[in-house]
């Protein structure tokens, strides 16, 4: 019945910020979690027949204390990113170690040392209450929750807050994330719902929009500028398809790297014109488990200059990891720069260093993004510059089906998962706006 009451206020067009003080909060909230007594269920298997339909519940979880500076926030919708797979099939390390590191820090954040774990690094929703000290929310405010959690409490974090030694990604290293009714955020996370998009719509872009501006367009990562020639793999993907828009956003040239004719559809409907489609041209990096092929290297290189004019690389935007790098080295123009994260495909990287080090390429790691990275990244999206790449959306119960699904590929873009919202397509406050870009946010749907 709270919880009930909390949605009724959130669709009515007629509830104020004191009304939404006002509410009751429920002892109690649904939320999808992992449990620590399954840490190893599945030891012993291979990394792709690890099933999180198996390792992924939904169950009834107690609502946090609020603290100073945070936030309790309605979700309405969430997603599934790559974290959250890697927390359910818990690799490459339980992700309880880092809620009992988390937890010593203070008798505040002993909080998040529980025996389950609440998972997911994306919302979109309605803030309900506001700890001591917050004043740029107030209860009412429709939020999109950036998964940046610092503590700032070292001189290291501020001129970037991701260099904090404190700082952890939300849902992931920390607990009370986003797949649930009800999230527990810092109050610096919040940011303006774009006001055209729906809640699921909203909520897709967070954790990859944000962390595929830090590493393609800020002066911390690629810091890429007109006429670029960026090569980007897995461009239909969860951070491939954000980093394909923000290449033609700004004025680069984005050769996207895809597995499917299906997946090169989709790029071409963003706009790009420059595709290979690794599966088609059937390129084999490794010869076997411990050797790669340079031969291959240097036919995949070809066929990127056959579609540029004859131009190498000066980006590449990596994140497969291991299965691809040392083609990713190879193919960089001189002064050129391969900026990687995430290693989907494996950490351990290798590659020939002398066309490193005798061509003056540089290897940048990128994390997520600071504060303000994702507030510009944002600020895109709600103008309309950048779009949602939601493909599929899932309710809170088959959270579990929407993590296997992003774990074994099947999916296009982001998958979205409903939590407080009782269907699709709610929460949009300006449909004229909605209606110019609507072609653009239908994108991924409509393939």
């Amino acid at each position: 019945m709270t919880m009930q009451k909390i949605l009724d206020a959130i669709q009515s067009p007629d509830s104020t910020s004191a009304d939404f003080a006002a509410l009751p909060l429920p002892e109690s909230y649904r939320a999808i979690t992992v449990h620590k007594d399954e840490t190893e269920m599945f030891a012993g298997l291979e990394t792709r027949d690890k099933d999180p339909r198996k390792s992924i519940h939904l169950d009834e979880v107690a609502l946090p204390e609020l603290g100073p500076g945070e936030a309790l926030v309605a979700v309405m919708a969430s997603s599934v990113n790559y974290n959250s797979v890697w927390t359910s099939i818990f690799e490459p390390v339980s992700t309880f170690s880092f809620l009992e590191r988390y937890g010593r820090l203070s008798e505040l954040t002993r909080r998040h040392d529980l025996p389950y774990h609440i998972i997911g690094s994306d919302l979109a929703g309605v803030v309900l209450r506001t700890g001591p000290g917050v004043n740029a929310w107030h209860p009412g405010d429709e939020v999109v929750a950036h998964c940046l959690s610092v503590e700032l409490e070292s001189s290291d974090g501020h001129n970037d807050t991701m260099l904090d030694p404190e700082q952890r990604i939300w849902g992931f290293e920390t607990n009370f994330g986003g797949l649930a009714e009800i999230a527990l955020v810092k109050s610096n996370q919040l940011m303006p719902k774009p006001d055209h998009l729906s809640w699921e719509e909203a909520a897709a872009p967070g954790l990859v929009n944000s962390t595929a501006y830090r590493q393609l367009v800020s002066r911390n990562g690629a810091g890429m500028k007109q006429g670029d020639n960026v090569l980007i793999w897995g461009a239909s993907g969860g951070l491939g398809s954000y980093a394909t828009q923000f290449a033609l956003a700004g004025g680069a040239n984005p050769i996207c790297v895809v597995s499917s004719p299906q997946k090169a559809e989709i790029c071409r409907a963003m706009g790009a014109e420059a595709i290979i489609d690794r599966t088609a041209e059937d390129y084999r990096f490794w010869k076997d488990e411990h050797h790669q092929d340079p031969k291959e290297w240097k036919r995949f290189g070809k066929r990127i200059r056959e579609l540029t004019d004859g131009e190498d690389v000066d980006i590449v935007f990596e994140h497969p990891g291991r299965e691809t790098f040392g083609a990713s080295v190879y193919v960089t123009r001189k002064g050129g720069t391969i900026v990687t994260c995430a290693s989907t495909s494996g950490y351990h990287h290798e590659y020939d260093n002398r066309y490193l080090w005798m061509s003056l390429k540089r290897i940048i790691g990128s994390h997520f993004a600071n504060y303000r990275e994702a507030w510009e990244a944002n600020r895109l999206v709600a103008k309309g510059k950048i779009h949602p790449t939601l493909s599929k959306v899932y309710s809170l119960e088959e959270t579990g089906q929407a993590a296997y699904d992003v774990h074994r590929n099947l999916h296009q873009g982001k998958v979205g998962v409903l939590a407080l919202a009782p269907g699709e397509g709610l929460g949009v406050r300006d449909e004229d706006k909605r209606a110019r870009h609507i072609d653009a946010i239908n994108r991924f749907r409509n393939i």
